[in-house]
């Protein structure tokens, strides 16, 4: 049975790699990942790094302006991107269909999730990225409700 928590600290993007596979060992059955965090804390970063681990060839970048990407594992496997940044409401998640995403069973990556928490399902892992003179510290958490 894996632990229901992960705290680590990076310094640097060559570091990420590490940090991923730690997610991936930490939480091996998981495939929802909600990510927390000020602008310009490493949540995309991380989620490259994520998605190079699952075998992602494509360029991962934010859907800022999209809202969603859609990436595929090196099994065909989709994975699904978002950024809520952009979003007014919770009720804009509606338009893009986000349950069909979220209730998909595959991979989910979502960026400024604070804007949809409501809409989140009862079971995921909860990423929080803080940053303090350059060491950044990560906290992931089992949520389920």
């Amino acid at each position: 049975m894996c632990k229901t928590e992960l705290l680590t600290t990076f310094r640097s993007v060559d570091e990420l790699d590490k940090v991923a596979a730690e997610l991936f060992a930490q939480f091996p059955n998981e495939h929802f990942f909600a990510f927390f965090g000020k602008m310009g804390v490493g949540k995309t970063t991380l989620i490259k790094a994520m998605c190079s681990k699952l075998g992602v060839k494509q360029n991962v970048c934010s859907p800022t302006f999209a809202i969603i990407n859609e990436y595929s594992t090196s099994t065909n496997t989709p994975v699904y991107h978002f950024d809520f940044y952009r979003i007014k409401s919770s009720a804009e998640a509606y338009d893009i269909g986000y349950e069909e995403y979220f209730y998909s069973g595959d991979f989910c990556f979502t960026e400024w999730t604070e804007k949809v928490v409501d809409l989140l399902p009862n079971h995921y892992i909860r990423i929080d990225i803080e940053e303090n003179n350059g060491v950044r510290t990560l906290h992931a958490s089992l949520v389920d409700a």
